[in-house]
């Protein structure tokens, strides 16, 4: 699913030549006819992007409506347009919240340079909310990617356990995200904001897992020159997230217990014990109950931290979250890297989602940073994922499908079922040879206009699994304008419903 455009204009011929330029470079577009659609249209789709809105307008101005839209939704980017481009609009304008403007009538190019910019900007400001909510403790359920089926129970239980102080165990395979669920739990809780500190247990030395969870007094060992307050004093309030505590030694197990049960660590040489109020979270990818049944985790520490399991899916199990991650992961990297890459093509996502991703979504993340630094165009490409697809292009079936961007919006809360059956169908249309359409009747004369017209509209319908967005736009024509003559042929019924 593209991005969406909202076009606000009381003039139809305007929202018609609006709608063309935006829908011909691979955008969605909803249309309003004045102020106060607008607004609605705001409050009602939450799959707005972007609004193109016009200044002047009988009712609610497009000033009036452009305060009312920031009040409602203050990170929507809203680029007003106007016949007059005199210094005072502009200043009211981008006082009132706009991100830019530029005056009717203007070309498709700068149209298009004006949406991919605030686009941009909204990616960085989305990534700098995200960033201060990670380091302030405050991410939640929202900030996760969890659409597919099989997270439901994932949100479900998590969400159960943010309400309580209750251990919690979360298991999976390597790379799935488990600190990142357990900082929602910990974004959900009243601990909120507070210190989560984060103890990889499998990366610290055997001689110095004791000073780095528990602290150290000065000079209590060689090289002990300062006092260290230890991983649970730094949480404490807050949340101390152990990751891949199966990899923990036998005697830190039972100092971990201690702790557990008394809420109160003992610094290495130090003279008395350090109280500590601390939410456990704990992590791994291991079997820990065939660790104690080989007798290399702690039955009694087992127990203390598998109150609460909560198990989470590998990627492959969960594709349908994938097309969302990789737009996030293009989104982070092109703010962090300087780049401008739209997303994914749809042989390159298509080769994405067949891939079984051993490594999950760690894997699918540094895929994708790779991909952004090669990328030599605005979509990545298979021959972007030289690790996946072999350094080989993978294209469709018929090379007369170019490869559509495959994108999805940074606040989309779904991947509807429809997008799948699309993908599926244009895949499965690519592969079919195509009757070509009549130019001559049975007589061999020229056919009408309109009736070749209309087979080829039938025949777009058919190709592009009766995805109107696309159809509009392979054919060079605005939504409303394919719609009218859906009518006018008797072919509303082969057009598929968008949501």
């Amino acid at each position: 699913m593209g991005k969406t455009i909202l076009i606000v204009d009381d003039d139809p011929a305007q929202r018609r030549l609006l709608q063309a330029a935006v829908e011909r470079n691979g955008f969605l577009t909803r249309a309003a006819e004045n102020g106060a659609q607008a607004v609605e249209a705001v409050d009602k789709h939450a799959d707005i992007d972007i609004v193109l809105l016009d200044l002047v307008m009988p009712g609610l101005s497009g000033q009036e409506a452009l305060k009312e839209i920031r009040m409602r939704r203050g990170d929507l980017p809203c680029i007003v347009l106007t016949a007059s481009g005199g210094i005072d609009t502009v200043v009211q304008a981008m006082q009132a919240g706009a991100t830019d403007f530029f005056v009717k009538p203007a070309s498709p190019e700068r149209i298009m340079v004006s949406i991919r910019n605030a686009l941009e900007m909204s990616n960085l400001k989305t990534e700098v909310v995200r960033m201060k909510k990670r380091v302030t403790g405050q991410m939640g359920f929202d900030d996760m990617v969890a659409n597919a089926p099989v997270m439901a129970p994932v949100v479900r239980m998590g969400k159960r356990a943010a309400g309580s102080n209750i251990p919690v165990l979360i298991t999976g395979e390597s790379g799935v995200g488990k600190e990142l669920l357990a900082r929602a739990i910990q974004g959900a809780s009243e601990r909120a904001g507070r210190p989560f500190v984060t103890v990889n247990c499998g990366a610290i030395p055997e001689n110095l897992v004791e000073s780095i969870l528990f602290g150290h007094a000065k000079g209590s060992f060689t090289g002990a020159t300062d006092n260290h307050a230890g991983k649970f004093v730094e949480a404490h309030g807050g949340t101390l997230f152990l990751d891949e505590v199966g990899e923990l030694p036998l005697d830190m197990q039972v100092k971990l217990l201690r702790v557990l049960q008394e809420g109160e660590v003992d610094p290495v040489g130090g003279k008395r014990p350090v109280k500590v109020d601390v939410r456990i979270i704990s992590a791994t990818n291991k079997d820990l109950a065939k660790l104690v049944a080989d007798s290399r985790f702690r039955e009694d520490l087992y127990y203390r931290l598998n109150v609460f399991p909560i198990e989470a899916p590998p990627l492959r199990e969960r594709k349908e979250d994938l097309p969302t991650l990789v737009q996030r992961f293009v989104a982070r990297f092109n703010a962090e890297e300087g780049r401008n890459v739209r997303g994914a093509s749809q042989s390159a996502m298509r080769m994405l989602m067949d891939h079984d991703w051993p490594g999950n979504v760690r894997q699918l993340e540094n895929s994708i940073f790779r991909a952004v630094i090669l990328c030599e165009g605005d979509l990545l490409q298979p021959e972007d994922f030289p690790q996946i697809s072999g350094g080989k292009p993978i294209v469709a079936a018929n090379d007369a499908l170019p490869a559509e961007v495959y994108s999805v919006p940074a606040n989309d809360h779904h991947v509807t079922a429809a997008h799948a059956v699309f993908t599926q169908a244009v895949a499965e249309a690519a592969a079919t040879p195509m009757a070509p359409v009549a130019v001559f009747d049975g007589e061999g004369h020229l056919r009408q206009l309109e009736q070749i017209e209309r087979d080829l509209i039938e025949l777009a319908i058919d190709h592009y699994a009766g995805h109107m967005s696309e159809v509009a736009r392979r054919l060079g024509i605005g939504r409303s304008t394919l719609y009218r003559k859906l009518r006018e042929y008797g072919l509303e019924e082969k057009a598929v419903a968008e949501g």
